[in-house]
């Protein structure tokens, strides 16, 4: 009884995981000689657990930043883990389980830094308001505002993160569609749709593909086969939402775009870094962070060139008109300089911490041994293809790379097919409901009041149809990966 009650309580650890997890670590390789799951320490770890969960989920009421209840808890789960070890005399094997999972976070924090380093960058120049401005500019109606954003979310989520994304379409939406909460209503669950599908055929489109490709249970390559299972998952809905997107155009802008110095640049450097961490790794062997920093360096000096030579140069920027327009705040000239340590500074530091909280605390808990029990449900007592089409609908409550994160942290052995499937439905899942990805509590924050949990909710039936198309999808064009 205490056996099957231990391995139920695992798995509803599984499903409650909170969101943005970090890299999968190397868990599996180190001896795990005390199973503490029907221990009170095991217990009391849960507690804490499901606690630090609770506030992180309620930071808007309480005003208390996610990342303190979430280190605190990682720390604890960790100290209860060491106490155990060091009093049998085993302290060295629960200090080796901390550095392995304090170096898989190293690396995907150093990943992360460089990438949130050139979106800063990059929106410091003006690339992103430039986009906003032109499609201003132009007289689409709707329905063609709806599908162009939809479109822009798909491929850019593919190498941006899909917050950013959701964010930068979001913004075009509100200004277009101020006069019309329908259409700011449809647009919004399109625009989440279309994010986390655009990222679950890229290695860097998403946490998960990216947690995936850093394990190597999936060649960079393979990837790309999800592309068209990814298609599906957006357009099917958003052909069934484009009936009820209204006919009209709204007001549009004559204001010509701009962008500052060095903009163009900064986005060829950007792409070469994302080639660079990719022959890294397929053509030396080395991890894809030690191309994401060597592309940093492209920045570096680059940043030192716009620094020497600004007083000669002046800035092309949005016209003031324009800026008022669309909420763009003033920028200065170019004499305000270039420093790409205060992109870094600028990062969004409660998410990294939040991040090192959660990837320690469930490597605590699958240290405990939680996560092998649910492993041992998932892949041992059901089909994988229902275990991995269940993961995705339960990423419909819990961000998709904690659910990922626990799945490589569980190492199941299946085919490179169900591998796929998985990076599938755990990417595209959290479309469901609005909760389900960062894309969505994103825009019900910029959106307050049109676009809603419940305005979501509405089209989930619809979205669920796509859910399940894609997979279909899959097992038809990806059949030889089975």
């Amino acid at each position: 009884m205490i056996s099957q009650f231990s391995r139920y309580l695992s798995l509803a650890i599984f499903i409650a995981l909170p969101s943005y997890s970090i890299a999968a670590g190397s868990l599996e390789t180190i001896p795990k000689t005390l199973n503490l799951t029907r221990h009170s320490i095991g217990y009391l770890s849960i507690l804490i657990f499901f606690s630090a969960y609770l506030l992180a989920m309620v930071e808007e009421v309480t005003e208390l930043r996610k990342s303190k209840p979430m280190v605190l808890a990682a720390s604890l789960i960790w100290v209860f883990i060491a106490a155990i070890y060091v009093s049998g005399g085993m302290g060295e094997l629960s200090g080796q389980a901390f550095r392995a999972s304090l170096e898989s976070y190293a690396e995907l924090f150093l990943f992360l830094m460089v990438s949130m380093a050139y979106l800063n960058a990059m929106e410091d120049r003006g690339v992103f308001d430039n986009m906003r401005v032109w499609l201003l500019s132009k007289s689409f109606s709707y329905r063609q505002l709806f599908w162009i954003t939809g479109i822009l979310s798909f491929t850019m989520s593919s190498v941006l993160n899909n917050l950013t994304t959701a964010l930068l379409m979001g913004t075009v939406v509100l200004a277009m569609g101020k006069n019309n909460r329908r259409f700011v209503t449809l647009a919004c669950v399109n625009i989440v749709v279309s994010t986390n599908a655009g990222g679950s055929f890229s290695p860097f489109g998403d946490i998960t593909t990216l947690l995936v490709w850093q394990k190597g249970v999936v060649p960079f390559a393979d990837f790309f086969s999800l592309l068209i299972p990814s298609l599906v998952n957006f357009t099917l809905p958003a052909a069934i939402m484009h009936f009820w997107i209204p006919r009209e155009k709204p007001a549009a802008t004559q204001e010509a775009p701009g962008m500052k110095r060095g903009a163009k640049t900064m986005i060829v450097l950007f792409v070469l870094t994302i080639i660079t961490a990719v022959c890294f790794e397929n053509l030396l062997s080395l991890p894809p962070v030690a191309g994401m920093l060597t592309g940093l360096t492209y920045l570096k000096f680059f940043g030192y060139y716009l620094q020497q030579t600004e007083e000669k140069n002046g800035s092309g920027i949005c016209s003031p008109s324009a800026k008022e327009d669309l909420d763009i705040p003033s920028v200065d000239d170019e004499n305000q300089g270039f420093d790409v340590f205060q992109k870094v500074a600028h990062l969004e530091w409660d998410t990294l911490l939040f991040f090192y909280g959660v990837m320690m605390s469930v490597a605590g808990l699958s240290f405990q041994g939680y996560l092998g029990l649910a492993s041992q449900f998932l892949y041992g007592e059901i089909s994988p293809t229902l275990a991995n089409i269940l993961i995705g609908l339960f990423s419909a409550f819990i961000d998709n790379g904690t659910i990922m994160f626990a799945v490589l942290t569980m190492h199941p052995d299946i085919s490179q097919g169900q591998w796929l499937l998985v990076t599938l439905t755990a990417g595209v899942g959290g479309s469901l409901l609005a909760i389900g990805s960062a894309a969505g509590v994103g825009l019900m924050g910029q959106a307050k009041g049109i676009y809603t949990f419940g305005a979501h909710l509405k089209w989930t039936p619809v979205i669920l149809l796509g859910y399940f198309g894609c997979i279909g999808a899959h097992f038809l064009i990806n059949g030889r990966f089975f």
